[in-house]
Parts: C-alpha cells; structure tokens; sequence
C-alpha cells in the first residue's frame, strides 16, 4: 500500500484557496494508493461552523471526488459539515469511482469549546482497499485508546491502519508523537499521522510531525516543519508475519463501549 501524506500550511477560514493551493499539491504527487490531507484542510481548526460550514454533499465532496478520480486513489481529510441544523467535524472516505463514506470526529476538543460548536460521531468507521482494513480518525481522538481499540474478530483484527488527520498544536507535539507511536505498539498496526504546519488565525502554531509508524512503534516516516508531500509504502505480508510471532491481541482484556 503506498501512502501519501500530505503536511502543509493553510488559509485560515478560507476554502477557495485552500482547494486551489492543495490542487496544485496533489497534482506533484507520486502514484498512490491513499492520499491524506489534514483536519479541516479547507479553514483550519475554526469555531465559526455557522459561517463556513458546507451542507452534506457540497463543493469540497465535490472537489475531493474530482482529485481522488485524478489521483486514481482514495482521498481522506476533514471540513466542516451542516446536516440536519447539527454541524460536523467530518472526515470523508472518496474513492476514485466516486463512492464515498466518512466518520464523524468522537471526541470534540472542549478546551477550544469544539464540544460546544459541534456535534460528535457515534460510529467508527471501518473501510477496506485494496487488500487493507483502515480506521480513520481526527485529531482529539488519538488520545483515547478505548475507542481506538483493534479488536480481534474471528477474521483476525478489526483493522490494520488507523490514520489520524490533526490540526496538533506544536505546544503538545510530545503528546502527538508518544500517542501515535502508542497506538501502533498496542493495536499491532500501522499508523499514518498527518497533521499541519504553519500558525493559524488564532495565533496557534502547528509543528507538523507528520509520521508513518510500524506494527513494532518503529518509525517509517517522520516530517519536518514544513510542506511536505511525501509517498511511503507499507507492506502488509511484513504485518501479517509480526501479528503471527508476536500476537498479543489474543491476551487483551475484553471491554463493552458504551
């Protein structure tokens, strides 16, 4: 599976641009098999739902369909989204045939008043490419490892890359880097972090710290600060004989979600 992360600055509260400057980006990327952009990739991390958002199936769906149709591969990230007079943090799932899914954002980030803005997901969502199971995820919800859980079904694992978008602020980069390497070890999976860089409207710097992390917590891929498009490949055969000599899912304690 070749994964292309996309790290860069954006526009803050401001689609049009970002959609013409992440364009010009994905145009310069390498074949690929999935290609992710950040949180909110179309304003940044912004309280201001009411004046930004995009009703369910609107201009930047209708802008990811068109990239991942030219890319020839599923495109992923997050914006702003209005459904039944409720607002969203939703992530979307488009493959290059133009079918779609997406995932609610779980945990809202109260500290900048997001649970009060937005409303959260119920669900995980699980998708299947190309031989892969991959659970994406946005930003907060890193830091909970209960829903972030791969449990063991009778097929084998739920899933075998959890990707995280983030707008992470470089005050708490050590908690980005620990958490992501984290959730590799104990759901014995890949794990793509993809996250801005650059400062928002609101003052808020970001660091990047964009990584691609093996099954084992080793470091595939890290970025730096600044844009990055970057094409890693991760190997599924490599994951399959570490589950097998290392299955440690089989000793995890059982738990109900509730």
């Amino acid at each position: 599976m070749r994964i292309t992360t996309v790290q860069t600055s954006l526009s803050w509260e401001n689609s049009q641009e970002n959609r013409q400057q992440l364009q010009v980006k994905l145009a310069q990327a390498e074949a690929s098999d999935l290609v992710v952009l950040p949180e909110m990739f179309t304003t940044g991390f912004s309280m201001r739902a009411e004046d930004l958002f995009e009703e369910e199936q609107g201009e930047t769906l209708a802008w990811m369909k068109a990239q991942a149709k030219g890319l020839d591969a599923v495109l992923i990230g997050s914006f702003i989204v209005r459904e039944d007079g409720k607002y969203f943090n939703r992530l979307y799932w488009v493959e290059p045939n133009g079918q779609f899914d997406f995932y609610d954002k779980r945990h809202l980030f109260r500290m900048a008043e997001e649970d009060k803005t937005y409303s959260a997901g119920a669900n995980r969502l699980i998708k299947e490419w190309k031989g892969w199971k991959i659970c994406p995820v946005v930003c907060y919800d890193l830091r909970f490892p209960v829903w972030l859980r791969n449990t063991a079904k009778q097929e084998g694992l739920a899933y075998d890359l959890l990707i995280c978008v983030a707008n992470w602020p470089a005050a708490r980069r050590d908690a980005w880097n620990t958490l992501l390497k984290a959730r590799a070890i104990e759901n014995l999976s890949y794990v793509v972090g993809v996250n801005r860089i650059g400062e928002d409207g609101q003052g808020i710097a970001y660091a990047g710290d964009s990584q691609v992390i093996g099954p084992k917590g080793e470091l595939i891929y890290e970025g730096k600060s600044r844009e990055e498009l970057i094409t890693t490949e991760i190997n599924m055969e490599q994951l399959t004989e570490f589950r097998a000599k290392f299955p440690a899912y089989l000793d995890a304690d059982q738990f109900r979600l509730e």
